[in-house]
């Protein structure tokens, strides 16, 4: 199915309706970009995207979760719109940043929720720096795997979009991420097509896959004994198709942290906020809420 039979999508579209902002603030010197919804009278509730993304991985949850909460939606650290320093992009240096962000919109604790590589510094901080995570959301998270062929192809694709970032190579890359290829929308291709197209992106890539090289990513892989540890309450999302880990190793890491919840999302890929928005927003909010499963996934 086109674009045009089902009716043109749009992040713009997914946010008709939606009071939100986007712009930058200074973590400890680091401009960082934004989407936000809600008030910031609310709990604060950052979203974390995955590697080589962007804070437009969540257009489809700011409306819903900014009725109860202050969602901020960023750009990570040498991604998307947000300052690129020259530096091998390690977990610790990813999860530094969010701490600077949590400073600069002036609060000491959050909920936490990250989607890939997101997923792998909200554990990192729920082990490292656990007075500052209210609650825990590792959605086909990073951090327990590491599957050279799935290494390899990530690193590849990611490359090649920022070295030559043509229509055709980052549709590539996103469809990597999606169960139903159709859901990689023109809107999509081009909001990420001119981030990968600033100057100097494909250096800065480079940096990042970093973590796609065994000996870099075996020291910033998360331990049995670390995720045994975490105190917040958490719940871990996986997919019956993500193309990163199976659901039994989502289960895995759910098993090993206390009392986490565990849900599998069918027919979604890496990106089951944006696959399935309906469903991970019902989830997603009675969990950060304290709310029992609205849907009877929880296994």
């Amino acid at each position: 199915m086109t674009e045009r039979e089902r009716g043109f999508a749009s992040v713009w579209a997914d946010l008709t309706g939606v009071s939100f902002s986007q712009g930058y603030i200074d973590a400890n010197g680091i401009r960082t970009r934004y989407l936000s919804s809600g008030s910031t009278d609310k709990p604060l509730l950052l979203l974390l995207h995955g590697v080589g993304g962007h804070a437009e991985a969540y257009s489809r949850n700011l409306g819903t979760h900014g009725e109860h909460f202050w969602v901020v939606a960023i750009d990570m650290l040498g991604h998307g719109w947000t300052d690129k320093p020259a530096i091998d992009y390690q977990v610790a240096d990813y999860a530094r940043h969010v701490l600077d962000v949590m400073r600069a919109l002036g609060r000491d604790r959050a909920h936490l929720s990250g989607e890939s590589l997101g997923g792998w510094v909200a554990t990192y901080l729920a082990v490292h720096h656990p007075e500052a995570v209210e609650r825990l959301v590792l959605n086909t998270s990073g951090g327990w795997t590491a599957h050279p062929e799935v290494m390899a192809r990530l690193k590849r694709l990611s490359n090649e979009a920022a070295a030559d970032p043509s229509w055709d190579r980052i549709r590539a890359r996103l469809e990597f991420l999606m169960f139903d290829k159709t859901m990689v929308t023109d809107d999509l291709v081009e909001t990420r097509r001119a981030i990968y197209a600033q100057p100097g992106f494909a250096e800065t890539m480079a940096r990042i896959m970093c973590l796609q090289e065994m000996e870099i990513r075996r020291p910033n892989m998360i331990t049995e004994d670390q995720y045994r540890s975490i105190k917040a309450p958490s719940m871990v999302i996986w997919t019956s198709h993500d193309p990163t880990a199976t659901p039994e190793e989502g289960r895995q890491i759910a098993e090993m942290i206390p009392d986490a919840r565990y849900v599998v999302m069918n027919r979604c890929g890496h990106w089951p906020q944006y696959e399935d928005a309906d469903v991970f927003n019902r989830l997603h909010i009675a969990f950060l809420r304290g709310e029992a499963d609205p849907l009877g996934l929880v296994a």
